[in-house]
């Protein structure tokens, strides 16, 4: 019999798992932002705990993918409903798990977690039966969520106590001698502790930017001193995708009228089957031309049982006499014409969605 050769293992200098092709990379600053609005009982749909989370996984991760800036969870009306006769099994033995009282709130609270550097979470979510299983989703493994030997100008970062000074007892200072600036000190995952000169409370997330000259901060002695500065700032200064918010809205009117926004969101998509051709906005023809470069765009997706439900379920709406969701919208597009299933989870109409719209997104986004 012919010895096998053996096959030499490849040294630690060989392997290499990274795809810099994937890596973001940031050309300039971004002034324009994309948001997504969605329903909480789409949660309520769904049978156990393991689902709920999982779906609140992939929508998450299609955010993150897609660059979203803002994520909206409406309430369509339908959670009560649906919840009634689930929530009696499992209220006695889930305690304080929202995915079944408040599919709303779970939702949230499972995008804002996911959203949040890892090394930050600890800090700013308490422990909580909603994320009892978050751990075993994905990683987003956004921009901002860096490794602590990952250099980059800003950095997400969480306020810590200041040092007493003398051991807790006061140095006495003269009349005329000048107050000190009040400064806070930033754990931003590095080996040393950023100060930033305001007055910030404990445990507060903050941005922080740190100066060209402070890449060596995980080796230098002492605090480095860098500036806190908005979170829209690496999005708009540089052009790093720096993560989402998350919103909530009471109904589907006040996604839009309850913006965060100057002047709202000036380009917004509805979707459903019974709307346009997506395609007819992303192929080369005058309907396609007529899409206008956009500060703020907006992509609202139904549940279940669609946009349709949660136009009749909003008393604003129906007080002006609106009663059809494509109303609401400057364009109402069908996502998937011929689909083959009767219907197209919301989940999976975020990732087809997104997908079909990058286009729309790249070319007219306001520069």
């Amino acid at each position: 019999m012919k010895r096998k050769k053996s096959i030499p293992e490849p040294s630690e200098a060989d392997l290499n798992t990274s795809k810099p092709t994937a890596v973001f990379e940031a050309e300039g600053g971004r002034p324009y932002t994309v948001s997504v609005a969605l329903p909480g009982s789409i949660i309520a749909n769904a049978l156990t705990p393991e689902l709920k989370t999982l779906l609140a996984g992939q929508i998450a991760r299609a955010l993150a993918v897609f660059c979203v800036d803002e994520v909206v969870v409406f309430d369509d009306g339908q959670c009560k409903q649906r919840q009634s006769d689930r929530q009696s099994r499992y209220q006695n033995s889930d305690g304080g798990f929202t995915g079944y009282s408040d599919p709303n709130y779970f939702l949230m609270h499972l995008l804002s977690y996911l959203e949040t550097p890892p090394f930050l979470r600890k800090h700013l979510f308490p422990m909580h039966i909603d994320l009892r299983l978050a751990g075993s989703l994905p990683s987003l493994d956004m921009p901002h969520h860096l490794r602590s030997n990952e250099w980059c100008r800003y950095r997400e970062g969480i306020t810590v106590e200041q040092p007493t000074e003398e051991q807790g007892k006061k140095k006495k200072r003269r009349k005329d001698e000048v107050q000190p600036q009040a400064t806070s000190l930033v754990d931003v995952g590095l080996s040393q502790k950023i100060s930033v000169p305001a007055a910030i409370p404990p445990n507060t997330r903050v941005t922080v930017k740190l100066p060209r000259d402070a890449s060596a901060a995980n080796t230098e002695q002492g605090p480095v001193l860098a500036s806190a500065v908005a979170p829209s700032e690496p999005r708009e200064e540089a052009g790093y995708y720096w993560g989402y918010s998350v919103r909530a809205a009471s109904s589907l009117s006040t996604v839009i009228t309850e913006s965060t926004y100057q002047g709202g969101y000036d380009l917004t998509f509805g979707t459903s089957e019974r709307g346009s051709p997506m395609l007819d906005l992303t192929k080369s023809t005058p309907q396609s031309n007529s899409v206008p470069d956009f500060s703020h765009m907006l992509i609202v997706f139904g549940g279940l049982a669609g946009l349709e439900v949660a136009v009749e379920a909003d008393e604003e709406l129906q007080k002006i006499g609106v009663n059809e969701p494509k109303e609401l919208f400057d364009y109402w597009v069908n996502l998937c014409p011929g689909q083959g299933s009767r219907t197209i989870r919301t989940e999976e109409a975020v990732w087809i969605g997104l997908t079909a719209l990058r286009q729309v997104v790249l070319s007219k986004g306001k520069k």
